[in-house]
């Protein structure tokens, strides 16, 4: 693929999570992520999105998350457990998304709060119609994903360089 398509970038934020006594990374959804994850599954399959990669985060809730939601889309792609998207910051996400290879043109990233809000506001340097005031709005709750365009080689990809274009969370 070339650098000039366009490539798009979903961020999207775990299901809702229990709090056993377990640490925080080994966290696992609560009965109503177990049912949003598949919901906003089929909400990624609707956008008609044919993901090339998925970077996902080792925490159980992210994990399962995936697990649940993937289901729902009409392929699965490629999936890549990443341990630096956990508690990331938005930096730090943008520093894993450019390691990615440019033959890879459509990704999907499964994270955590606050650092998956703060990259979509990041990388974000325009938005079509309500979608930034929609995701401000609301906020990022849990299950919430944010579509974000992008031209250019994934080394290129820094704060201000993409586009948001859709924005959707489990209220919506």
């Amino acid at each position: 693929m070339s650098v000039a398509e366009p490539r798009r970038i979903v961020l999207f934020r775990h299901a809702k999570a229990d709090w056993p006594q377990v640490s925080d990374h080994e966290r696992p959804l609560a009965e109503r992520g177990r049912k949003d994850a598949p919901v906003a599954g089929r909400k990624l399959a609707e956008t008609g999105i044919a993901f090339d990669l998925a970077l996902c985060s080792t925490a159980a809730r992210t994990r399962e998350t995936w697990k649940l939601a993937v289901q729902e889309l009409p392929q699965r792609p490629r999936t890549v457990y990443e341990d630096r998207v956990y508690e990331a910051s938005p930096g730090e996400l943008i520093a894993v998304l450019n390691e990615t290879p440019d033959d890879m043109r459509d990704l999907i990233l499964i994270g955590h709060n606050p650092g998956v809000h703060g990259l979509a506001d990041v990388l974000a340097g325009e938005a079509e119609g309500d979608a930034q005031v929609r995701m401000n709005r609301r906020g990022f709750p849990t299950s919430a994903f944010a579509v974000l365009t992008y031209t250019g080689s994934w080394k290129g990809l820094e704060p201000g360089t993409a586009t948001l274009v859709d924005y959707w969370a489990p209220s919506e």
